[in-house]
């Protein structure tokens, strides 16, 4: 039976990583935690393949929303850095992803994404999960969607602002909205 991950500390962890600049680097939860970040940690099974991008790309383009949340978004697969260096070098009209405004860390030996739960073992590659961590490190959303459904950015925008709230939220709220 799986344990329960929601309201306990998060799975620590740092990762090789291509960094928005195109440069290899290391991303980690304790890092995002010094600067006092929240944690937007996103899996998706592999690169070039066709549903991945779209959600990649939405994400990069709604960055600033994020980071006016004091939000760090990290994208993580099971392939390599030099894998995701080369999609980012390729053009969006090609299948690519073109220029991010966040990492895409490399979980080559598949230990955080085992972790975090996400993991398919005889494949080697990750479900879609996505989990939202305080800056304090603990795990306050997650979310694993099978890997033929894309993620709404939408949602992940909500769900972070109610987590921020620190307040109850009802059923459909949206920002700006009173909490109970």
């Amino acid at each position: 039976m799986p344990e329960r991950m929601v309201g306990k500390q998060a799975p620590r962890f740092e990762m090789d990583a291509v960094m928005p600049d195109k440069e290899f680097g290391k991303v980690s939860l304790e890092g995002n935690m010094k600067n006092d970040k929240w944690t937007v940690l996103f899996f998706y099974p592999m690169d070039f393949t066709f549903v991945c991008p779209t959600e990649i790309t939405a994400l990069s383009d709604r960055y600033d929303e994020f980071e006016d949340l004091d939000a760090e978004v990290i994208g993580v697969s099971t392939d390599t850095v030099h894998t995701h260096l080369a999609w980012i070098k390729t053009d969006r009209k090609e299948n690519g992803l073109g220029d991010l405004n966040y990492p895409l860390a490399a979980d080559t030996n598949h230990v955080v994404a085992r972790e975090y739960g996400v993991l398919i073992e005889e494949e080697g590659i990750a479900l879609r999960g996505l989990f939202i961590i305080s800056p304090e490190g603990e795990l306050m959303y997650s979310v694993v969607n099978h890997n033929n459904i894309g993620r709404d950015v939408d949602e992940t925008l909500r769900v972070l602002q109610a987590l921020q709230t620190g307040g109850l939220c009802p059923a459909n709220w949206k920002p700006g909205q009173a909490t109970l």
